[in-house]
């Protein structure tokens, strides 16, 4: 196997008195994600889908939410050490999709931005990173502005 592909899902509640970290990026909101972390839900999704493609499990397995050290950590940190991992594991990224599921804030104006963090992290070029935003027409908890979903696919292949 030359390739493979993995596929993350994560989900954040949105809570006053939290900042919003939505790929790397602070947004303007009067709300953040609900978390152990900074509860960069987006940035959690692509460590699944990376941590999904080596099979090496999910992100709570790596930095459960149990140990202290991960308590309000940088999402973009976890993101660098998963990127360690593939590569530890003799992969490379191909390509990161990358989709968000939220009703408010409008987040179209950050996303190249958010592009833009996410290649340098990965060290790869803008072109390989893509994201996306969606509402949900004002159904289910995104869509009441309870929370955010993201999904995130990865294409890795061997080195």
């Amino acid at each position: 196997m030359n390739f493979r592909v993995g596929h993350g899902y994560d989900v954040h509640r949105l809570v006053p008195d939290r900042k919003l970290w939505l790929g790397g990026v602070l947004i303007p909101h009067d709300k953040g994600l609900q978390g152990h972390s900074d509860a960069d839900v987006l940035i959690h999704a692509i460590c699944d889908a990376l941590l999904g493609a080596i099979a090496a499990g999910d992100i709570g397995k790596h930095f459960p939410d149990t140990d202290e050290k991960y308590r309000n950590i940088d999402s973009k940190t976890l993101l660098q050490r998963v990127k360690q991992m593939v590569e530890d594991d003799g992969w490379a990224i191909a390509n990161i999709d990358a989709t968000l599921v939220m009703e408010k804030p409008r987040v179209a104006g950050y996303i190249e931005d958010m592009r833009m963090t996410l290649a340098d992290i990965l060290d790869t070029e803008i072109r390989n990173v893509s994201v996306k935003a969606t509402t949900t027409e004002g159904m289910g908890f995104e869509g009441m502005e309870e929370g955010i979903s993201a999904h995130a696919v990865s294409l890795i292949y061997k080195v």
